[in-house]
């Protein structure tokens, strides 16, 4: 099912893969500051529908 071209073609792609990404978020870990100071906000608000849908959905349904 595999052949040694496929897993070679794998490897060197995860590898390559895994390097472009590296150098990607060392370029950007400069902006990381600037966009991402408030992400937790964001987050926490994202918590916050999901548990009161979720409350809100198995108090309906009672």
């Amino acid at each position: 099912m595999f052949t040694t071209g496929r897993i070679l073609f794998s490897v060197f792609f995860i590898v390559a893969f895994a390097i472009a990404m590296f150098f990607a978020y060392a370029k950007d870990k400069k902006h990381q500051k600037y966009y991402y100071k408030n992400v937790w906000i964001v987050a926490v608000g994202i918590l916050l529908t999901i548990v009161i849908f979720a409350t809100l959905t198995f108090w309906l349904h009672e």
